[in-house]
């Protein structure tokens, strides 16, 4: 990985895909597909499917959020059930078994009818399969930790880890998760993926599933 200049900016996720595709045809990463974090991971993984000549599909997760606080992930949970927990917090924060529970199964179910309303048709096998998995960014990891447990538990020959930026720490913890790890940057100053781009504009439904086509 390389920890890159606090200047380094993309243009868009568009841009930022095509250069993560020229690294991994640079590194001979191969894959028999890619798997997008919707939504700002398609157009990413559009770009780094046809860089590599790989289908392209989706990977769904949605964060669990601290009681009273959404926004602070406490874990993640993909659209198979499984589940990445941050135990530690988890446990500092005193938040209840039940709580954590009745999360999981409602962000279990909204993971599930988005990966239904994006596919068209069955999920794709990835038993012995190279899977290269693809976001805009990594920072806390939850939803990313999650993707990959989902992947895992099919039984992959292979899964990289690919993203245009990442915090340092987080990206050292993946790196125990998958195979390998493709990051164009991680930043010892990183605070937010979106410092990173000049052009971050939220990805719609609509737009997103359009890069699956």
């Amino acid at each position: 990985m390389h920890r890159g200049s606090p200047t380094t900016q993309f243009a868009d996720r568009e841009e930022a895909g095509q250069r993560l595709g020229e690294r991994l045809r640079q590194e001979n990463v191969d894959g028999d597909i890619v798997l997008a974090i919707p939504r700002g991971g398609l157009p990413l993984g559009r770009a780094v499917a046809d860089a590599i000549d790989a289908p392209l599909d989706i990977v769904v997760a949605k964060k669990i959020g601290a009681p009273g606080n959404p926004e602070f992930a406490i874990g993640a949970v993909a659209a198979d059930g499984s589940v990445w927990l941050n135990e530690r917090v988890i446990e500092r924060q005193g938040i209840g078994r039940d709580y954590v529970a009745d999360a999981r199964e409602q962000k279990a179910r909204e993971a599930r009818q988005k990966a239904e309303r994006y596919r068209d048709g069955p999920p794709p096998e990835l038993a012995g399969k190279r899977v290269v998995i693809v976001d805009d960014g990594v920072a806390t990891g939850a939803t990313v930790r999650a993707c990959i447990e989902q992947v895992r538990a099919e039984q992959p020959a292979r899964i990289v880890l690919a993203v245009p930026v990442g915090s340092p720490r987080t990206m050292e913890e993946l790196e125990e998760m998958v195979d390998a790890v493709v990051a164009l940057e991680t930043p010892a100053d990183f605070r937010a993926v979106g410092q990173f781009y000049q052009d971050f504009a939220q990805v719609t439904d609509e737009e997103a599933m359009a890069y699956l086509d």
